[in-house]
Formats: structure tokens, C-alpha cells, sequence
């Protein structure tokens, strides 16, 4: 019995495949049409993608253009090619703005710009441009059904600059390159006012001026002490039960009697 179902279900996807092969190589596009349409909505992507590249051009102007355009762009989104997906959802877009479509592809090319975001680490232009695309989408449709995906996908792509930004001051404090590292937090601090990373960034910045004051030449060190403390104190204001402040107070302590020894002695 399994067998014989086997046998059955073998030739019915041989006579399939056979009859895709047969309206791929011919030139009823409108065959292709409706077999690609049947395709589409099967979920065969590839294949229906083959078929409608094949008759696109040829739909230019007619009614079925507008169906035939957007399930184009679809098949490459499906198929995970995001930056083609996205091209082809907004030029459906432009074509076709009053489309019921316009808005499903409106935020399917801006959420194409967001697969194609890289990993923190890397360049991220393509992740200010994915920020930039949702961002007019929510503009243009402020009560889509798609609004809140958007802005939990903005958030996600805003935090992965955030962490660039941060990662790249810490490095410098890794590096010993302790005026970079300062600089680089206090432009992380005023870029990125509400962060989550808001704590570590205070306590880091503090280490650095710390390593900066200690190190220091003479004619600097007052002034760098001065710098220091005043870091600490932001660090120990903003979060008084830091899980970074044991460090922090220690660093204090030997700060403080830098100083002490400095203006003693001078």
C-alpha cells in the first residue's frame, strides 16, 4: 500500500515538473501566467519566479501588470534575495501608490533594507538605510497594521548602532588610547541619551580618565584627577547601586589621594 502511494505521488511530481518544463520553454505567456500564479500561491517560489521573469516585460501596461508585479517581488523575498525584493517592492510602490498592495510592499521593502543589515561589528550603512526606509513607512502609514513590527525592528536596528558606537569606545580603552576612549563616550553619551548601555558607558569612561589621570605628567595630573572625579561622581549619581561601583569607589579612593598628594606637595 505504501509503496503503491509512493509510486503515485513519484509520477505525479514527474507530470508536474514535466508540465513546468513544457511552460517554461513555451510562449504562451499567458500559461505562464496562470501557472505561475498557481506556483505563487503553492508557496513554489523559485519556480513561479522563473515564469514571471520570463513575462513581465510583456505585461507592461496591461491589467494583470499590478498582480504580476507584486507576486515578482514577492517570489524574491520569499526566496531571501532582499536587496532585489526591495527594489522591485518599491518601484511596485511608485508604479501603483493607491494599489491595496501599496502598503503590504511598502514594509516588505523596508523590512528587505533590514535583513540586509549586517552584524554591529561591521560597516553599518545598510543599517542607517534600513532605519531611514521603516522610518518613512511608519510616516506614511502611521496606523498600518504593520506599525508596531516596524518600530520593534527600528529599535532593534537603532541598539545595533548604539552598540557599534559603544564597542569602539571601549576598544580605545582596551587599546590604552584613553583620550580617544573619553572623547568616544562622551559622543556616545550625547548621541544615544536614553541607551541601555547608559551605565557601562559612565563606568568605562570613568576607567579611561582614571588610567588617563594616573598616567599622567605632572603639569596635566590636576587637572586629569579634577576630570576623573567628576566622572565618578556622574557614574555614582546616575546609578547609586552601580554593579560596577566597588570598582568604581576603589579607583576613587586612589584618585583622591593622587590628589591630595598632588596639591600637598605642590
Amino acid at each position: 500500500m505504501k509503496r503503491g502511494l509512493y509510486i503515485l505521488l513519484t509520477a505525479i511530481l514527474l507530470v508536474s515538473c514535466s508540465d513546468f518544463q513544457k511552460t517554461l520553454r513555451s510562449e504562451d505567456t499567458a500559461a505562464k501566467f496562470q501557472m505561475g500564479t498557481e506556483l505563487f500561491e503553492a508557496g513554489k517560489w523559485n519556480k513561479a519566479h522563473r515564469l514571471f521573469n520570463q513575462i513581465l516585460p510583456k505585461y507592461r501596461g496591461k491589467p494583470q501588470a499590478e498582480k504580476l508585479t507584486f507576486m515578482h517581488a514577492m517570489c524574491s523575498y520569499q526566496m531571501g534575495d532582499y536587496y532585489i525584493a526591495s527594489y522591485h517592492f518599491d518601484k511596485f510602490t511608485d508604479i501603483y501608490p493607491q494599489s491595496e498592495k501599496a502598503e503590504e510592499a511598502s514594509f516588505l521593502a523596508a523590512k528587505g533594507y533590514y535583513f540586509n543589515s549586517p552584524v554591529y561589528s561591521k560597516e553599518q550603512k545598510e543599517t542607517v538605510e534600513a532605519i531611514e526606509k521603516l522610518q518613512l513607512f511608519v510616516n506614511a502609514y502611521p496606523n498600518s497594521q504593520y506599525l508596531s513590527e516596524a518600530n520593534e525592528l527600528v529599535k532593534e536596528l537603532d541598539f545595533k548602532l548604539e552598540k557599534k558606537a559603544f564597542e569602539i569606545a571601549k576598544q580605545y580603552d582596551l587599546i590604552r588610547d584613553y583620550k580617544a576612549s573619553i572623547k568616544s563616550f562622551n559622543n556616545f553619551l550625547l548621541e544615544f541619551p536614553g541607551t541601555s548601555l547608559r551605565e557601562q558607558a559612565l563606568y568605562y569612561r570613568f576607567d579611561a580618565a582614571y588610567n588617563l589621570a594616573i598616567l599622567s605628567i605632572d603639569q596635566l595630573k590636576e587637572e586629569r584627577l579634577n576630570e576623573a572625579l567628576g566622572y565618578y561622581s556622574s557614574l555614582s549619581k546616575a546609578y547609586p547601586s552601580s554593579e560596577f561601583l566597588e570598582d568604581a569607589n576603589r579607583m576613587k579612593e586612589e584618585l583622591q589621594q593622587e590628589l591630595n598628594t598632588f596639591t600637598t606637595k605642590n
